[in-house]
């Protein structure tokens, strides 16, 4: 799973490694990422592939009464989005989530009463796209439309094993070469297997 990401590379660095425009720089705030306060964060989105935009994570199906839903879809199988009523609609609405590293919790009992944190991310903290699906939702109140998005997550590799070692799922990060082609509706190519982790006192 993925609840918790970070990005502290600066506005400009995300528009030269992305070649795509950023207009809310002035918004972005290098910073680490809690799912579960649903922030906005900078993504790359398939309708408009030159501009960095900011998305709110968790999301929210345009069919949706309310935002209560969001604490559901911080993450997605992405095994199962062409069944769950959650994602099924936005399948087709493809995103990268920009990001130079992820935080998870290794269990060191049973219980999961003693944990282990670890950063994971690339070598020399390379920025990298997770891949995600998004939303557009129009609030029915106050007529706010609110772009959204959710990771999606795949079973763990032999590293992501050994951290997260109890429901063993880890956020696909797309290959540099794939990212255009997953935002076009071709296939994701996955470099999971380059990441590294260490440990956070």
């Amino acid at each position: 799973m993925c609840f918790h990401s970070q990005i502290l590379k600066s506005a400009a660095s995300l528009q030269t490694r992305f070649d795509a425009d950023f207009p809310e720089a002035n918004l972005f705030q290098p910073a680490i990422f809690n799912a579960f306060q649903y922030p906005s964060t900078p993504v790359i989105a398939n309708n408009d592939p030159r501009k960095i935009k900011r998305f709110q994570w968790g999301l929210i199906p345009h069919w949706a009464k309310d935002d209560g839903i969001k604490k559901y879809t911080l993450n997605a199988r992405e095994e199962t989005i062409h069944e769950k009523p959650s994602f099924r609609s936005s399948v087709k609405q493809r995103c990268m989530i920009l990001s130079d590293g992820f935080f998870e919790w290794q269990w060191l009992d049973s219980k999961g009463k003693q944990k282990q944190k670890y950063k994971v991310g690339l070598p020399e903290n390379e920025v990298f796209g997770f891949a995600g699906l998004w939303s557009n939702w129009t609030n029915p109140d106050s007529g706010e439309v609110i772009s959204t998005y959710t990771i999606l997550t795949t079973a763990a590799n032999p590293l992501m094993e050994k951290i997260h070692n109890t429901k063993k799922r880890m956020p696909i990060i797309l290959h540099p070469d794939s990212e255009k082609n997953w935002l076009n509706g071709g296939n994701m190519v996955m470099q999971n297997d380059l990441l590294i982790a260490q440990p956070v006192t």
